[in-house]
């Protein structure tokens, strides 16, 4: 039973990944089919990153009233019935509003599965997670574009993610027993908590939600958060800017500098499928030091003089590499560091930060690649790298 429930996790991971990217690739036809100017899919994106802020800013109390079986089920029917809703859309308004509750439900199972998983399933299950996440992200494109190819258009594209989704919710509706009996998996020695490597543990008591404001009051709180919010701004930031990096700065033309730029999420799917393997040897905090100095590797090559663009090409991948274990074993290391009682609110507002950092820091370097000079690329990078590093060593500091 617990491998089955395991299982269907790893399902919901690769199914929450799945919506990601089918924006971006059908967005040409749809902008096209319904009129609406190539610009206004900033809008939906910007609707549905609210949707998943405030979603995952309500996780903490939901979860504690519904449990996280119930609630990652809630959250999968809801974005499949908004997926369904993109595919029936008759103009970009409908498209609008479809975003709300795709975005509701995307922050809701995001915020409660990863809780659940960094609690009950040891570090390796939360970076093959992770990389099942970058499986669905990759299929989700190569749905669309058999559906256009084969001339059923971009609405058959989201209804057939839709009805994969709500398999899905079935399944998880039926699942609901398992999440019930699942009882938490003792932390590893090392992986936070105290400095001579025995790991925090708590047990659950009931409780009132936290809220915004008693998570920050918290000791190590902001720190995580801050933390947590320099990652996702630099996957963000690398993965939207590698491109037009290189066709700016290094003169490649821009189909070749597309498909050179994809290798960086190359670099993140395979790093984490590696690092599942390297936590059965390495604690969380370890894992996240090792991806600090990768990425770091990563950022100097880009910015080595080398032939070509390999140093370019070799420092995205290396970049990716080094991102790779940072956001699981983070959200992994939560409750060990917080107790099981506080981890699915901390967890809920690191989600938040998250998108924030995805939201926001990607368009204020592109203010500084039109006003200034796109050279600036890694080093934006290394100074959120250095604000991240030193966040974590203060978490350190603080809760060891």
């Amino acid at each position: 039973m617990v491998n089955l429930l395991l299982a269907v996790i790893y399902v919901a991971f690769i199914s929450l990944g799945l919506p990601d990217s089918l924006l971006g690739s059908a967005w040409p036809t749809m902008s096209q089919d319904l009129g609406a100017p190539v610009s206004w899919a900033g809008g939906i994106s910007m609707t549905i990153s609210a949707g998943t802020i405030i979603s995952a800013l309500l996780s903490d109390r939901m979860t504690l009233k519904l449990g996280a079986g119930r609630v990652t089920a809630i959250s999968v029917g809801l974005t499949a019935a908004a997926l369904f809703g993109f595919s029936v859309a008759p103009n970009y308004w409908v498209l609008l509003l479809m975003a709300i509750p795709y975005g509701l439900g995307a922050g809701g199972v995001d915020a409660a599965l990863n809780n659940y998983v960094a609690i009950h399933y040891e570090s390796k299950h939360m970076s093959w997670l992770h990389c099942m996440w970058g499986v669905g992200a990759s299929l989700g494109p190569y749905i669309m574009g058999f559906a256009l190819s084969g001339g059923q258009g971009w609405a058959w594209g989201y209804r057939y993610i839709s009805i994969m989704q709500i398999v899905l919710t079935a399944v998880l509706v039926l699942s609901l027993p398992m999440w019930k009996s699942r009882t938490a998996v003792p932390a590893a020695a090392g992986t936070a908590g105290s400095a001579d490597g025995n790991a925090k543990t708590t047990v659950p008591t009931e409780r009132k939600p936290l809220g915004l404001s008693g998570v920050l009051a918290i000791r190590g709180a902001k720190e995580i958060l801050i933390m947590f919010f320099c990652y996702c701004a630099i996957e963000s930031t690398a993965g939207l800017w590698a491109s037009s990096y290189m066709v700016m700065h290094d003169g490649v033309d821009k189909t070749t500098a597309a498909s050179f730029a994809s290798l960086f999420y190359v670099g993140i799917t395979i790093g984490r499928a590696l690092s599942g393997f390297m936590t059965m040897r390495f604690s969380d905090p370890v894992m996240i030091r090792i991806g600090q100095c990768v990425l770091l590797l990563g950022v100097l090559l880009v910015t080595l003089p080398l032939p070509g663009t390999w140093g370019t090409v070799v420092g995205l991948v290396t970049i990716g590499l080094g991102c790779a274990p940072i956001y699981p074993c983070v959200i992994h290391s939560t409750p060990t560091y917080f107790g099981e009682e506080n981890s699915q609110a901390i967890i809920g507002v690191q989600m938040a930060s998250a998108y924030v950092g995805s939201l926001a820091m990607p368009p204020v370097f592109g203010l500084i690649a039109q006003y200034v000079t796109i050279s600036l690329y890694p080093f934006y990078l290394l100074v959120l790298l250095a604000l991240m590093a030193f966040m974590h060593e203060s978490l350190r500091r603080k809760r060891s």
